[in-house]
């Protein structure tokens, strides 16, 4: 099998050094491009792994950054994971996700337009946005399809939403083969502590030793399509080499369960008794009641299927934690 070079933006990311751990077991050539230092959270990659791939420092903001990348990775193909990742930081600076997710990701397509039309790289790109693009839809139209109407409520989803817009108008101006996902929640092992489950995690875990009562608080008790990271990574892998150029696809389960529910199923689990409570400070006034997503046009591309539960990516935090 030929050896591909892969550029991953936002590679030091939780989704990044899954990404990358995936296609080293494949063979591939990386080269991680990203801001800081080579990991921005929580370590997944091994020390072997860190030394088998190579860092480039890059700005997403920077287009002399993002020449120097591609210079050094020569891409095969290219997944474009950088951005303002968590929706909080974009509500405190919208002007900031509109640079990185979206105009970043103009300067990279377009770096990588001009090669193409150089003809000194022809790479496949795969751009990740999320489900969260589609805003508020009824809970009778679930799991939405990729013709859903997108209606983003903030702007990370709004950033999100442009930036597949732009992308596809780029490949479409240019040739390059660029396909878009709407990615749904997913979680595992080195995703931030901020985030839901590792949070729900966490704070389970630090209930063990506080006497009862015990409580665990909540903010909205809405309903999410949740995936395990590595069936995310293994349906980006299969549209890398199989999705059809110019499509979008959502990555989703097609089912949905509540924040409460998978609090319970976190106590349940981690063998702690306590009461589930609503925490107003917690609570976000414009949430999204519930959101799941169709994966048909995925599956129907590629074969893919879900191979992995909430529970296991419960069951999987917990171990690490445990470690």
């Amino acid at each position: 099998m030929t050896r591909r070079r892969a550029l991953i933006t936002g590679g030091g990311g939780f989704v990044g050094q899954w990404m990358t751990r995936a296609l080293l077991e494949r063979g591939d050539e990386v080269t991680l491009a990203g801001i800081g230092g080579a990991i921005s959270g929580p370590s997944v990659l091994t020390r072997a792994e860190l030394a088998s791939v190579r860092w480039q420092r890059t700005d997403i903001r920077d287009t002399d950054d993002i020449r120097a990348a591609v210079d050094v990775s020569t891409p095969d193909q290219v997944i474009h994971l950088a951005g303002v990742a968590y929706p909080p930081d974009s509500d405190r600076a919208p002007a900031t996700a509109y640079d990185v997710n979206t105009t970043g990701a103009v300067r990279l397509l377009t770096e990588l337009a001009s090669r193409r039309s150089s003809g000194t790289l022809d790479p496949s790109v795969l751009v990740i946005g999320t489900g969260m693009q589609y805003g508020r839809h009824e809970a009778a139209e679930m799991p939405l399809t990729e013709q859903a109407d997108m209606r983003p409520t903030t702007p990370y989803a709004a950033s999100k939403a442009a930036q597949e817009l732009a992308s596809l108008q780029i490949a479409r101006a240019s040739g390059l083969r660029v396909v878009c996902t709407r990615s749904f929640n997913h979680s595992g092992v080195g995703h931030g502590h901020a985030y839901l489950l590792p949070s729900l995690v966490r704070r389970t875990l630090a209930l063990r030793g506080q006497a009862a009562p015990r409580r665990l608080a909540l903010g909205n008790d809405v309903v999410r399509d949740y995936l395990h990271v590595a069936d995310v990574v293994r349906a980006y892998l299969l549209l890398l080499d199989q999705g059809e150029r110019g499509q979008v696809y959502n990555v989703a389960s097609g089912r949905g369960v509540s924040v409460r529910e998978l609090a319970t199923s976190v106590l349940e689990r981690a063998g702690v008794e306590a009461d589930i409570t609503t925490e107003s400070s917690l609570v976000r006034p414009l949430d999204i009641p519930v959101l799941t997503g169709s994966p048909a046009r995925l599956m129907a591309a590629t074969g893919w299927t879900v191979a992995r539960s909430h529970v296991d990516i419960i069951d999987d935090l917990l171990d690490a934690q445990a470690r």
